[in-house]
């Protein structure tokens, strides 16, 4: 018998996090599943730290360094379930992480995606993800009415906390290969999704987002990275505002990045094509601030963390 869930765990250079992440997985309560680890190419002992587990649910699967989104759609295309659950080599499941996505199947079939509320870990200190028209206090399930609208202060789909039918990639095709390097694969595929098919969302946190992981694509030089296209959407957004608000957030976030990066011209460009209604007031700041002004804002930032205060541009 096929298993219900197939987990697909992209793997580069992750010998210190791997087995906790394979741990968190063998952990879960609901336990119809297989395991498909694609190992991108990496240079450490990351493989072996795989090989080590002895649980034949797992598979190993090794390719040439080709990026996270070529190991996902290897992924994909050697799933035998009918939902496929991702999750990065470096974050982590609750035990019930499973047994919540398949609530969220049984409750609310034929949607094209189903994601759970999720943390961010940064150090040893946990970050709650707020969206918006959520409901909050209290454990709740259901469709996402305008995912784009939801998901402006944080993304409703995040990789490590999402399953998705594997006959959704055969209507919106399989993760953009041709960004690279963490760059907004994921970003682009909830938006295929998005635009034509029902969300279904569980507001009961169930997976843990690693932010200091080593070796994070994240982390990687902004001007190396292939960026989504974000204006491929453009003229969707013409008569979908909920889209034009959320591809504009999503510009001010890369545009950011390259002034960071010394990049002036590259970070202007993307703040050019905003429409400066669709930014909070302070967006609107950031956006005409120089580097050293950046840079400041970033050290404070992570100075508030660790006093466990939450200081952030998207609300």
């Amino acid at each position: 018998m096929k298993p219900y869930f197939s987990v697909v765990i992209p793997l580069y250079n992750k010998e210190n996090y791997i087995e906790k992440t394979l741990y968190s997985v063998l952990n879960q309560a609901f336990q119809d599943f297989e395991v498909i680890v694609v190992n991108d190419g990496s240079t450490d002992k990351s493989p072996e730290k795989v090989r080590a587990f002895k649980d034949s649910r797992i598979r190993l699967i090794s390719i040439e360094n080709s990026g996270v989104s070529h190991a996902r759609n290897t992924g994909i295309l050697e799933a035998k379930a009918d939902f496929i659950a991702f999750l990065d080599a470096d974050d982590l499941w609750e035990k019930n992480h499973l047994k919540d996505l398949l609530q969220l199947i049984q409750n609310f079939p034929n949607c094209g995606l189903y994601a759970t509320a999720y943390v961010k870990k940064s150090g040893e200190r946990f970050l709650e993800c707020k969206f918006k028209d959520i409901p909050k206090g209290f454990e709740w399930s259901g469709i996402v009415q305008n995912y784009f609208e939801s998901s402006i202060y944080n993304s409703i789909a995040w990789a490590s906390a999402v399953a998705i039918p594997k006959n959704t990639f055969e209507t919106i095709g399989l993760f953009d290969d041709t960004i690279t390097l963490g760059a907004g694969e994921d970003t682009d595929m909830w938006i295929r999704i998005a635009l034509k098919h029902p969300i279904a969302f569980s507001n009961k946190v169930s997976a843990i987002h690693n932010l200091h992981a080593e070796n994070r694509l994240s982390n990687t030089n902004t001007n190396l990275r292939h960026f989504i296209n974000l204006d491929n959407y453009e003229s969707i957004a013409k008569s979908n505002p909920s889209l034009k608000r959320y591809l504009d957030i999503n510009r001010f976030s890369i545009g950011l990045k390259y002034i960071l990066s010394s990049n002036k011209e590259k970070g202007r460009s993307y703040f050019e094509k905003i429409d400066k209604q669709n930014l909070n007031w302070k967006q609107r700041v950031l956006v005409n601030q120089p580097k050293e002004v950046l840079i400041f804002l970033v050290i404070v930032q992570n100075v508030l963390r660790k006093m466990k205060i939450q200081l952030t541009a998207f609300h």
